[in-house]
């Protein structure tokens, strides 16, 4: 099979290392510069995708788009190239929406009869802190289209308000919600649509965002997540399957993922991620049995009811380097740091290093990327203890200069919130 991978970052460079392991043909567009020597001279890059594109088409169905990320039009972009017959696995301008407006996503789960959190929506900051001062309250503020977000500590609603009046502005015509804040259990729901339909299993997922063990620090992509696919069907059921119709009318093809608070009053959604989710797709890799090929063209053949999975957990924690959770170049920070796996390492252990922003220089696997995000490791196992224990004990096996991880992921589940969560039946078949 063909792939060709267009995005800002190569985000998705695990993914196509297992493809091409698999022996298919690979390519991959990263648009950023700064991310050029992500996963050089280990995945074939190409200036111009377009250029690709009668490369791609002449392998008919065996010939597949992936888009990356949510991006300024890109998915009009993407709707036109199935209009125009390519196979394309990504999203779409309807889920680009789902996602980068979050106004409109929360009224869309109100229809679908969900209940959501008490949201509203602003252009004007004036009209925000107004809001704040006459309202006072503990909220969310998130900027849509951007990854701003400030959890609110404080019961009358001070430290939002400060927040909001101290950030340098986000864009020429910054939109952003405030959103109540709702106590509980966070956790997602995903699974794959193939424009028709939900393919079975979906996955359940347990995110941790914050930089520091304890969930301290800054609000990152992700420090690493705790995933299955076992007992999924009522959840997705309650929740991302209402999406069902909404997604085939609005032309979706593609991973889809719904965060939420789950507590005894019930289930709050909070966001879409219509896209691959880093480094979600690259932790539930080990739980899958079918391979990422006939996975993928399941997807835009609309072949497949239900692909084949792995019981249990796992485990995923992100190995981070400077000047992660920022950029470069706000941050000067050297790149080409060597990154170096213990030469013990059986085969099974190398499928559990997914592979970030890394490159290959003079024969050395090397740090690289705009962010520093250098590689994830995962651990799989029958309970969320063993997992997290066979990922800690892989990281360790990692030695890369001013590395920083987290150990504790997975810890408030074993505490208890997952208990709460099967208690309240919402992990369940």
């Amino acid at each position: 099979m063909r792939f060709l991978g267009i995005g800002d970052s190569c985000d998705l460079g695990a993914l196509y290392l297992r493809l091409l392991a698999e022996g298919h043909e690979a390519k991959v567009h990263v648009a950023n510069p700064l991310c050029h020597g992500t996963l050089a001279g280990l995945v074939p890059r190409v200036d111009d995708w377009k250029a690709e594109l009668d490369w791609l088409k002449a392998a008919g169905t065996d010939g597949i788009i992936l888009f990356e990320n949510v991006a300024e039009r890109r998915g009009a972009l993407q709707d036109q190239l199935r209009r125009e017959g390519f196979h394309v696995i990504g999203g779409s301008a309807y889920g680009d929406r789902l996602e980068n407006d979050r106004g409109h996503a929360q009224e869309i789960l109100r229809g679908i009869g969900l209940s959501i959190c008490p949201v509203t929506a602003f252009s004007d900051r004036a009209k925000a802190i107004q809001f704040l001062r006459e309202r006072p309250g503990r909220y969310v503020l998130k900027f849509n289209a951007a990854y701003e977000t400030y959890v609110g500590q404080l019961a009358d609603g001070r430290d939002v308000l400060a927040f909001l009046t101290g950030l340098p502005p986000q864009g020429e015509e910054e939109s952003f919600i405030l959103m109540e804040h709702v106590d509980g259990v966070e956790m997602g729901v995903g699974a794959y649509f193939d424009g028709e339909k939900f393919l079975s299993p979906a996955c359940l997922d347990w995110e941790h965002k914050r930089f520091f063990p304890g969930d301290l620090g800054e609000l990152t992509g992700e420090m690493g997540t705790i995933v299955t696919y076992e007992r999924t069907a009522r959840f997705h059921a309650l929740t991302l399957g209402r999406m069902e119709g909404l997604l085939r009318d609005g032309g979706y093809c593609g991973y889809i993922n719904l965060n939420t608070i789950v507590n005894e009053q019930g289930i709050w959604p909070l966001e879409f991620t219509c896209r691959f989710g880093y480094p979600g797709y690259a932790i539930l890799d080990p739980l899958q049995r079918t391979r990422w090929s006939a996975l993928f063209h399941a997807l835009v053949t609309r072949s497949m009811e239900r692909f084949e999975t792995h019981p249990g957990f796992s485990a995923g924690v992100v190995l981070s380097t400077p000047p992660f959770p920022y950029q470069r170049p706000d941050i000067d920070v050297p790149v080409g740091l060597p990154v170096i796996c213990d030469e013990a390492l059986n085969d099974d252990d190398r499928r559990h290093l997914h592979f970030g922003e890394v490159g290959m220089q003079n024969g050395q696997l090397v740090t690289s990327g705009a962010y520093g995000w250098t590689m994830v490791v995962t651990g799989t196992g029958s309970s969320i203890a063993d997992a997290q224990a066979r990922a800690n004990r892989l990281a360790a096996r990692i030695t890369i200069p001013n590395v920083r991880y987290r150990l504790d992921i997975g810890n408030r589940l074993i505490a208890g919130d997952f208990a709460r969560v099967e208690a309240l039946g919402l992990v369940a078949n």
